[in-house]
């Protein structure tokens, strides 16, 4: 592919990036980063856990995605009761011709909203790792692919603990991002409580195909990373493992995950490589929800994301990458 080709494919993501998430703050005003860090999850081709407090938007932003992207969206409710077939779906007997007929499942969509994902048993949690990872589910030894693309969108309360399972690290390392949105600012909340308090919210209407998702997923891939760059996430990732205050640090498939990131982000501001202001950028949501703190870092108040912001500033940057 020749420069000029790169640089037009490079600008066209980021016009399209742009609208989509210039739609998408029609309904989450004051949250610009927040959209921008969920559409760098959905067009690296990962999974998004939102965690926050109720009533902030949660489930809003989930919703937003995939009107915009004018894509398939199931909900799926949580619960104490839920069961694995639940959500992936069941065989059942068809007594007119004597056959098993498979009934897919609320996830077989192209946006899957897994709504307060830690109130469901371990067991239910875990019909969700094949899919993450495979996308694809299987029922009676068969394999049913999912549409593509494909996005699980998690929510999960971390104040209300009460009748809740924990994710297991296993379950979270499927999720490229973890963040959180957030109470909005002062002038953001007074816009939402005067524009919003006698109407409706307005009614999203696409703004991308699904035909465009799916090709700037493909192109995020092609967006160059230089050797020093990757020798840059490859130093940031093996600092994780010498910390002191951490039990666990980041896993290769952490490494690769933060790399993708960083090619999304990149691509998102219309450049078709990545500088290493793009991994500082994605490190905190691409890597905070795969570190295990020491107790005593957590009696300290130490979070992930101070020790991530330490690493960084202790890791020696690059000379910025040129053009390929």
């Amino acid at each position: 592919m020749t420069t000029e080709r790169i640089a037009d494919s490079a600008a066209y993501f980021a016009e399209v990036f742009a609208t989509v998430q210039a739609n998408i703050e029609r309904v989450l005003s004051g949250k610009r980063e927040v959209v921008r860090t969920a559409l760098t999850c959905l067009f690296a081709g990962g999974h998004l856990l939102i965690e926050d407090v109720p009533g902030v938007g949660k489930t809003t932003l989930a919703k937003a995605m995939a009107a915009s992207i004018d894509a398939s969206c199931h909900r799926i409710q949580f619960t104490p009761d839920l069961l694995p077939s639940d959500i992936t779906g069941t065989t059942v007997y068809d007594q007119r011709d004597s056959t098993f007929d498979f009934r897919a499942g609320p996830v077989f969509a192209h946006l899957v909203i897994a709504d307060e994902i830690n109130r469901a048993s371990p067991k239910t949690q875990s019909a969700l790792l094949e899919v993450m990872q495979e996308r694809q589910v299987t029922v009676d030894s068969r394999g049913y692919p999912v549409p593509e693309p494909f996005l699980v969108v998690a929510t999960q309360n971390p104040v209300d603990l009460e009748g809740t399972y924990r994710l297991p690290e296993a379950q979270l390392d499927r999720f490229l991002f973890r963040i959180s949105i957030g109470y909005p600012a002062l002038l953001d909340e007074k816009e939402i409580l005067t524009g919003r308090a006698a109407a409706e919210p307005p009614v999203l209407k696409a703004v991308a195909s699904i035909d465009q998702v799916r090709w700037m997923t493909q192109y995020t891939g092609r967006v160059h990373v230089a050797d020093a760059v990757a020798g840059y996430i490859a130093e940031v990732v093996h600092a994780t493992r010498v910390q002191q205050r951490l039990r666990l640090g980041v896993s290769p498939r952490g490494g690769l995950a933060l790399l993708r990131a960083a090619q999304a982000w990149a691509a998102g501001q219309g450049r078709a490589y990545v500088v290493p202001d793009d991994v500082k950028a994605v490190a905190v949501p691409a890597l905070g929800h795969r570190l295990i703190l020491h107790p005593d870092a957590e009696v300290r108040g130490v979070s992930a994301a101070d020790v991530l912001t330490e690493v960084l500033a202790a890791v020696a940057v690059p000379v910025p990458a040129r053009t390929p």
